[in-house]
């Protein structure tokens, strides 16, 4: 997962026509790190579907304020510079839940895509 660290970063990859999917997080966050072990086989199962990238909610804080991201961590899946889709609040995620909504911003964004 790409770790996003400014502002200018953040914009340029979201800006693309394919789907990228921002993880917000934090060193200090439990629940963040609950996901580490699983997450790179998630996104390696995906990676011709979408973009994961990482951003650490404090060292691009104006970001995370921006987008209203309260809990952590946070999924919000972008494409051509909008937000699709999100999955935020401060709930502990699962493996489950984080691969439905992967699934789900796929199939989103599929849909807009053929919309074009």
């Amino acid at each position: 997962m790409e770790q996003i660290r400014t502002q200018a970063d953040f914009d340029r990859q979201i800006a693309s026509p394919g789907l990228t999917v921002a993880v917000f997080r934090a060193d200090w966050c439990g629940d963040c790190h609950f996901i580490d072990p699983f997450m790179p086989e998630v996104e390696e199962q995906r990676k011709d579907q979408l973009k994961l990238i990482q951003v650490d909610v404090e060292e691009v804080e104006a970001v995370s304020r921006e987008l209203n991201i309260l809990g952590i961590p946070s999924f919000v899946a972008f494409s051509n510079g909008k937000e699709l889709i999100r999955f935020v609040n401060k709930a502990r995620k699962s493996r489950a839940e984080i691969e439905s909504f992967l699934d789900r911003a796929a199939a989103v964004h599929g849909q807009l895509a053929g919309q074009n």
